[in-house]
């Protein structure tokens, strides 16, 4: 006689084997952070309007893995393990506005896979091995407004690759392997207002590095080997109001001209200052607002080395 299976046992078994995350019908957004997925879920409602599958061993996407979701608007696959992505994957979802690969193994991405992105507005690829910088990739991404590369292996940006991103707000570069920055390669971005090149490796800045970006803010060049700043490179900076300097080799300080605005915070602290007058002078009309004090020492001449830099621009120098 055949075996006759209790229905909790039945009930039991049919959870076992069944699939991680399974997608709600007429379901709007979905969500799967189940460590052991390794395909990304078929069936996908159209009502669809965000996905997030992140945390994940998800390793490769099939190109059709989008299809049949004309109103997807946001794509989150941070943290998983993909290595490439298909060129046609972004096709079937032209009305795309967040893309979020961040922490994946991206070493390229395909030249055309942002060409039907057009209203595409966030893109994060922080945290992945991007090499170089393809001018394809941003072509289409006029509407584009926050992009992330930080912490990939960037050791270049080639000239205007930026260039068609003239909606682009915020352009995080960090913690990636710039010695320099090419002439141009900061070209097109007229209303930036944030740039991040915090922790690369950039040891000069061209004159005109910045001139491509009036209405600049927030400027990060903590962590790099500036050793000097050529005359006048922030002038173009009229709304710059937070400039971090911290921990570089700099010895003069260079500032943007003074705004009607907010009064620009400022960190110089961790760099090897000379306090011989020029300094002293250009520090009597910002020591006040410096956001630290702390580590901001002179390092020349001998009379000064050592001592706080706000200290001794505060207390003058009866020589200068």
């Amino acid at each position: 006689p055949g075996w006759i299976l209790p229905p909790l046992l039945l009930a039991l078994l049919a959870v076992g084997h069944a699939t991680p995350c399974a997608p709600r019908p007429n379901a709007t957004r979905f969500v799967c952070t189940e460590p052991t997925l390794s395909t990304f879920p078929k069936g996908l409602p159209t009502t669809i309007v965000a996905i997030s599958v992140e945390f994940t061993a998800l390793a490769t996407l099939l190109p059709s893995a989008l299809a049949g979701l004309p109103r997807l608007q946001e794509l989150h696959l941070s943290s998983n393990l993909l290595t490439t992505l298909p060129e046609p994957l972004l096709r079937p979802v032209p009305t795309l506005r967040i893309l979020d690969l961040t922490d994946n193994l991206l070493a390229d991405l395909p030249a055309g896979i942002f060409t039907s992105a057009h209203h595409l507005q966030h893109l994060a690829l922080r945290g992945n091995q991007l090499q170089v910088l393809k001018p394809s990739w941003f072509r289409h991404l006029l509407q584009l407004q926050w992009l992330d590369l930080a912490a990939n292996r960037l050791a270049e940006v080639p000239s205007e690759v930026f260039h068609p991103l003239s909606s682009l707000q915020t352009l995080d570069l960090s913690h990636n392997r710039l010695a320099t920055l090419a002439p141009g390669a900061l070209a097109g971005l007229q209303a930036l207002e944030q740039l991040d090149l915090e922790g690369n490796h950039l040891g000069m800045l061209l004159p005109a590095t910045f001139a491509p970006m009036p209405s600049l803010r927030l400027l990060f060049l903590q962590d790099n080997k500036l050793q000097a700043l050529p005359a006048g490179i922030f002038l173009p900076l009229c709304h710059l109001h937070v400039l971090d300097l911290a921990r570089n080799q700099l010895q003069a300080l260079e500032l943007p001209p003074r705004s009607p605005g907010p009064p620009l915070d400022l960190d110089i602290s961790g760099n090897p200052w000379d306090c011989e007058c020029q300094l002293l002078e250009v520090l009597q009309q910002v020591a006040p607002q410096l956001v630290t004090a702390h580590d901001t020492l002179c390092a020349s001449p001998p009379r000064y080395r050592g001592r706080e830099v706000a200290e001794v621009s505060q207390a003058g120098d009866r020589d200068c």
